[in-house]
């Protein structure tokens, strides 16, 4: 047997080598069958001979180690970090000791497809797994770490479709009533979550140096996108603050009455108080559905319901524009509108007259080409 050349493990037939570098130094390396190992220490000391040293393969990134590094940045920087933490639990299963580099978008997408037909999922739930896919590595890739994001080439799940759940005025009476007749401490927390739209851990996870009282505004400094936001208070709503304060001044803001904080809904009165009101298939998340879907129904732009509901992208904002089709009906009869009174004024300018006779067109037609030379438009 050559010297330096020898199996890690007898009968693998996995051959290796060992040598002393142009500086000295012990390396070992992995090589394969033994007359490639032969040829490669060969190599080696030739290498070394001429003063040069060997080109080592960098070990590789594992997608554990790069999740690891998007665990923490979500642990800083997101209010959701318990849902990432709990999703990274199966995305490990899947890839933990892959070199993060050999991960395709096939791959993804055929495990998240697999999974979904397999767990019934929503097409949110594939969403949202897939968005910490993209986290994880974006974040590798700012690091350098690897050199691309395989999940920006995995497609979302359309989300359109899905059933928006709010209440109705009479859904709301009812509900109302039978939380003040059994859970009157509760009332105050339902009032903020149904006319503020704050998501659930934006709601309960404030405290009382988030609320200005005096200029109306609740922040939020680390929502779920991670960015600090700021939500308008109502006169309702800071009447609601106003019954809280009395529980405490400092602190988090919702509290049981003997003080305890609590940073979440209790489902268990909730769905209590919508089993009595009988509202079914409700719940808490469906408040934030109902404000988003009352402000689009009174005419409030899109835009404007985006910045209130902290989207931070119009498309998740765009599920709620079927409830205002009168805002596309208006914004086409002002088009009819407007075009009618141009076209008048050239008629007027050109005494020109729209009816049905043949030499009419003709007329329009020049009528129109010089109302827009004058108006330096192209049509």
């Amino acid at each position: 047997m050559a010297k330096g050349v020898y199996e890690k493990e007898p009968g693998s037939g996995v051959w290796w080598i060992r040598y002393a570098d142009a500086n000295g130094h012990i390396r070992r390396e992995k090589a394969g069958t033994k007359s490639n190992a032969t040829r490669l220490r060969h190599k080696r000391k030739q290498e070394a001979l001429e003063g040069k040293l060997p080109e080592l393969r960098k070990r590789r990134i594992t997608f554990g180690q790069i999740a690891e590094a998007a665990l923490a940045h979500s642990l800083k920087h997101k209010s959701s970090h318990k849902d990432d933490k709990s999703r990274m639990a199966l995305l490990l299963e899947w890839f933990g000791d892959r070199p993060a580099e050999t991960i395709t978008p096939a791959e993804i997408d055929a495990k998240l497809s697999a999974e979904a037909r397999a767990r019934d999922w929503r097409p949110a739930t594939s969403n949202r797994y897939r968005a910490l896919l993209s986290l994880t590595f974006r974040l590798a890739v700012q690091n350098g770490q690897v050199k691309s994001n395989p999940a920006r080439n995995v497609r979302s799940l359309d989300e359109k479709n899905a059933r928006i759940r709010y209440l109705t005025p009479g859904e709301e009476a009812r509900l109302t009533a039978t939380i003040e007749r059994d859970y009157p401490d509760r009332l105050p927390e339902f009032i903020i979550g149904l006319y503020t739209g704050m998501r659930a851990s934006e709601q309960f996870g404030l405290t009382w140096d988030c609320v200005n009282m005096e200029q109306g505004v609740a922040s939020i400094w680390q929502s779920k996108s991670g960015r600090p936001r700021h939500v308008s208070l109502s006169s309702k709503v800071l009447k609601a603050f106003e019954e809280l304060r009395k529980r405490a001044q400092n602190g988090p803001v919702f509290r049981h009455p003997d003080g305890r904080p609590y940073k979440k809904p209790a489902r268990e009165w909730f769905e209590a108080a919508l089993r009595k009101s009988e509202i079914p298939d409700f719940t808490w998340h469906c408040l934030r559905h109902t404000f988003a879907s009352r402000l689009v129904t009174a005419g409030v732009s899109l835009r404007a319901v985006q910045d209130l509901l902290g989207h931070q992208g119009i498309a998740m904002t765009l599920r709620y524009s079927h409830l205002a089709p009168e805002v596309g009906r208006s914004a086409v009869e002002q088009l009819s509108q407007w075009s009618e009174e141009k076209l008048s004024k050239v008629e007027d300018a050109t005494g020109t007259k729209t009816d049905t006779q043949p030499k009419t067109a003709r007329r329009r037609d020049a009528a129109v080409l010089q109302y827009s030379a004058d108006e330096k438009q192209v049509i």
